[in-house]
């Protein structure tokens, strides 16, 4: 197959960045707008008044400032979930990578199987255990199924197997340093890249998840910003308390956090991205 020329694949990158970068483009130009400029103008110009500022101080008055609880939940979810996630993935895929036990191929085949599995199919058995478990409507509902992350542990399997060497974990041992400890200290920080990777990836898809917490809640007050959103969005228009704006201005928001987490973090997850890139 021919390779790309270096022009063109500049030129397929740069259109790929305009094309994901759009939408952020169109929320950032029209949170700047007031409900009245909002379907009266362009959807990427400006309006006749620079209404951000009034937008977000209404956005965090609005209805006593359910908004604001609604970023505090999903906070609450996606660090919580992410961390433990992580911690899961780590623990599960060092143990696949340098330990040998029977059943451990299987168990590969049958975690990658998982990574296959969309999350929507999973949302109703979910749903039915959490109501055994008497958890529905409870933010455990949204936390524990979160705590999963098979392709976490299938890139922790991939980055220990070629991070931590075998001759640092047997010096430990001779030195009389227990398995546990083995990992946390000395493991565990040699995988950092792979592991902040893994964290930003389900940190991500839990703050971006809409129907689990769909399914999972009915109670406004432990809804996630997306699932707020949406219920402000779903406002009918005759009621007369149209909101538009603040739903846009809201969206905005709470993509923040998630822009401030990669930026803050890009060095090891970029790292980590490449992980088993490079095998000897």
């Amino acid at each position: 197959m021919k390779r790309l020329g270096p022009p063109l694949t500049q030129l397929v990158l740069l259109v790929a960045t305009v094309y994901f970068l759009l939408p952020l483009g169109w929320v950032l130009i029209n949170a700047t707008k007031g409900s009245d400029d909002l379907f009266s103008t362009i959807g990427f110009a400006f309006g006749e008044r620079f209404a951000l500022f009034d937008n977000l101080a209404q956005l965090g008055t609005y209805q006593h400032g359910l908004f604001w609880r609604w970023m505090g939940n999903t906070v609450l979810y996606a660090a919580t979930g992410a961390t433990v996630a992580t911690l899961l993935a780590a623990m599960a895929g060092y143990t696949m990578a340098k330990y040998s036990f029977r059943g451990s191929r299987t168990l590969s085949v049958l975690i990658l199987g998982a990574v296959l599995v969309p999350s929507t199919a999973l949302a109703l058995p979910l749903y039915f255990l959490m109501v055994d478990l008497g958890l529905d409507n409870h933010p455990l509902a949204v936390i524990l199924p979160s705590c999963v992350s098979p392709i976490g542990v299938y890139l922790a399997r991939i980055y220990a197997g070629s991070s931590v060497p075998n001759e640092v974990m047997d010096a430990a041992r001779v030195d009389g340093v227990g398995e546990y400890s083995i990992f946390f200290s000395i493991s565990a920080r040699l995988m950092a890249p792979a592991l902040v990777t893994i964290f930003l990836f389900q940190f991500v898809a839990i703050w971006n998840n809409f129907f689990l917490p769909l399914v999972m809640l009915n109670e406004r007050a432990l809804y996630p910003v997306t699932l707020g959103l949406v219920d402000w969005n779903s406002t009918p228009p005759s009621s007369g308390n149209v909101i538009y704006h603040l739903v846009v201005t809201g969206a905005l928001v709470s993509v923040v956090p998630l822009v401030a987490a990669f930026l803050l973090l890009q060095r090891h997850w970029r790292a980590g991205l490449a992980a088993g890139s490079i095998t000897a």
